[in-house]
């Protein structure tokens, strides 16, 4: 039922039809509820009355007086002619001054007059001035809704072109609140409210756009914020219910020739501790009945492959196929060859299929998959092709799942009659506050070891005048027989630019390391297949001793012989992505570096990341701090703003604690009542409905 929250905004005073094309365009607001739950970004407080004879240097960069307008003159020529307005409360005189909007500002005003001036004041040969304040009839406050805190809000060029800046989505927003108070129906049980101590709805959106006080806009802040997060939490761990009630599961209760003949002869080294674990807890997943939907996590060269391919074995030794869909065409080749040399002798038979695959090999792949003489298919996007069809797919493995799309990934879903079996894996370690919200309805598995034998990465950090010594250090581990990254960022915005710097470095390089004692390879995302293909397999094999390349190779090169990681413009880089392009070294026995050279400034944050870099070789701990520094950004190749939820108060980034109090009051919940049919959880109901359909992460719609 329709309720005045559902109004167009378009019939809110202030508003009408050209602002509310504005609004619905910069903001996506396009009724009442849409205005009412967009708030503000940080408030002001307006509490406080300054006399203008008391401001001096150490004022608060913004303040307000309350004086009357003694008079006012324009004064200058063209674009320097501005309006000053000259106000006194009787301990001092102060100028307000207005560039532009003059002829509006001069309609408001009156001598005589007493206002409200709020603005950062400016002390000027002695003497007192606000540029572009704003100015409020002492008596136009009174009916105001707030208690003096006021809030800000974020605006655009557009909206300020039709007068809706902060100032004016503020006014937008009391006349709402004309509107709505007493329509607002509470959206959470009595039970759940009182339980956590949340303020009543109302109470809530009422001080969270006009605070009575700091502690009635904590709690605001806290109420609205635990409701956003326990209707994704009920969401998520809803889908998590259904998979682990719903009996459709395959059963792999068989460990065989496949799976003991490769762990007792062919076993390249001893797994660690944390590889047991995880293969233990895949082995219990597929007894249950329930499908397996696991992410597992590991920093590069921790093991993860090794681990999805005893899975795989599992799945074979079931009777099912199962496949593992990577990125990248380099990727899928590397597994392929990987995985065959360790297979070898056990009598599996392993494919990789790619969008260059030719004709005559791709036929003989597809009948033998679909015959079922094919066990384990390596491929890229290529794998979810109409025409890919399997016998009994039992288990997919996906490899650095965010490089896939929602829907790429679903596909697969729909490769057997029931769901297989689902393991997910990425190097980029993901905060729990952010794995517990983007892909909570997974069970999550961590290797957090190393292989023996394994020496911790040493980072530097060098900067642009100190690039002599970085050569130096280059020519000496090149004469020890080993090889080098040396990596340029690509930024979408000026791919032109990346280029240019990637060649640059290219022709430098070359300088200094001239034929014939060294030889370099280039490697960037545009260049052809096979010239990519060429430059990669010229530096495995050591023909080159020097990769140039863009972060095409964060993913997909395993050289144990390469020693050293330079990344250029290390500054352009997020620690999450530095982390992975370190972890492309370290793979053998020899001691390996990474080196971040960057400009000479640095911004605050930058140098943050950097200095993290070099501090620790801990993903978990990175993430953590990309998190805090970032917000939920770019991590995991998730951005909150563009994440199913949309986000409107609650960021991962700070409010960690919510998420995990909101988790666990909505485990508790669906605990006593998983479908929430129970009639005094239909208030829940409705809240998790909000987010069900929106909330396909990932993973989600595996259910």
């Amino acid at each position: 039922m329709a309720t005045v929250l559902d109004y167009d905004i378009k019939f809110l005073p202030g508003v009408g039809e050209k602002r509310a094309g504005v609004l619905a365009r910069e903001l996506g607001i396009r009724t009442f509820g849409d205005l009412l739950y967009y708030f503000p970004f940080r408030y002001v407080d307006r509490t406080k009355l300054f006399r203008i004879g008391d401001i001096g240097p150490d004022a608060p960069a913004y303040i307000q007086v309350r004086a009357r307008v003694t008079g006012m003159a324009y004064e200058g020529e063209g674009r320097k002619r501005r309006l000053r307005v000259f106000v006194s409360d009787g301990s001092g005189t102060a100028d307000l001054v207005w560039f532009s909007g003059t002829k509006w500002i001069e309609k408001r005003i009156e001598a005589g007059r007493e206002y409200i001036v709020f603005g950062r004041p400016a002390l000027f040969r002695g003497e007192l001035s606000f540029v572009h304040p704003e100015i409020d009839l002492v008596e136009a406050l009174v009916n105001r809704p707030g208690g003096g805190l006021q809030g800000v809000y974020s605006t655009t060029e557009k909206l300020s072109g039709v007068q809706l800046g902060s100032k004016g989505i503020y006014k937008l927003v009391c006349n709402l609140w004309e509107q709505v108070q007493g329509h607002i129906t509470e959206t959470l049980p009595p039970s759940v409210v009182a339980a956590h101590g949340l303020l009543p709805l109302g109470e809530a959106l009422r001080n969270i756009h006009f605070p009575q006080s700091q502690e009635l806009l904590r709690q605001a802040e806290y109420r609205l914020k635990f409701e956003e997060l326990l209707g994704i939490q009920l969401a998520i761990l809803s889908r998590r219910v259904t998979r682990t009630t719903a009996a459709d599961g395959f059963f792999f209760p068989r460990v065989g020739e496949f799976f003991n003949g490769f762990y007792r002869t062919k076993l390249p080294f001893e797994l660690t501790g944390a590889q047991k674990r995880v293969v233990k807890e895949i082995r219990a997943d597929t007894v249950t009945g329930h499908q397996m939907n696991r992410l597992l996590q590991g920093d590069v060269g921790s093991g993860k492959t090794l681990v999805a391919l005893m899975a795989m074995l599992l799945a074979a030794d079931n009777g099912f196929q199962a496949c593992m869909m990577v990125p990248t065409e380099i990727l899928a080749r590397q597994h392929f060859a990987s995985i065959t040399k360790m297979v070898e002798g056990v009598g599996v038979r392993v494919a990789v299929l790619t969008g260059s695959t030719k004709k005559r090999e791709r036929d003989g792949i597809l009948e033998e998959l679909a015959s079922g003489g094919l066990h384990i298919l390596i491929g890229t996007h290529a794998l979810i092709e109409e025409r890919v069809k399997f016998d009994n797919l039992g288990l997919v493995v996906i490899d650095e799942q965010h490089r896939f799309g929602v829907e790429q990934r679903a596909r697969m879903w729909t490769k057997n009659s029931r769901p297989p079996h689902v393991l997910v894996m990425t190097a980029t370690p993901i905060p729990r506050t952010l794995a517990m919200t983007l892909y909570g309805d997974l069970d999550v598995s961590v290797i957090d070891e190393l292989p023996p034998g394994r020496k911790p990465i040493l980072t530097r950090h060098l900067y642009d005048s100190q690039r002599m010594k970085l050569f130096g250090f280059l020519r000496s581990e090149i004469a020890r027989g080993r090889q080098v990254y040396v990596v340029y960022p690509l930024i979408k915005e000026s791919e032109k630019m990346d280029y240019k710097d990637l060649y640059d470095g290219f022709e430098t390089m070359s300088r200094e390391f001239p034929l014939p004692q060294y030889r370099l390879s280039v490697v960037h995302g545009k260049l052809p297949a096979e010239e990519k293909e060429e430059g990669m397999r010229a530096f495995r094999e050591g023909t080159t001793q020097i990769m140039v390349a863009t972060s095409v190779i964060e993913v997909g090169v395993d050289v144990p012989n390469a020693t050293v990681m330079v990344i250029e413009s290390a500054e352009r880089f997020g620690l999450s992505q530095l982390h992975q392009l370190r972890g492309r070294v370290g793979r053998g026995g020899e001691q390996s570096y990474c080196i971040l050279m960057s400009d000479d400034r640095l911004s605050r944050e930058a140098r943050a990341r950097l200095d993290a870099m070099v501090e620790t070789n801990d993903g978990f701990r990175l993430s953590e701090l990309d998190l805090k520094l970032r917000g939920a950004g770019d991590i995991g190749g998730t951005q909150q703003s563009g994440t199913a939820f949309e986000l409107k108060i609650a960021s991962l980034a700070k409010d960690a604690a919510v998420v995990e109090y909101a988790r666990r009051a909505a485990e508790e919940i669906l605990a006593a009542d998983p479908s929430l049919t129970l009639p005094e959880n239909a208030l829940l109901a409705r809240l998790k409905g909000r987010y069900v359909n929106r909330g396909e992460t990932d993973f989600g719609m595996i259910s």
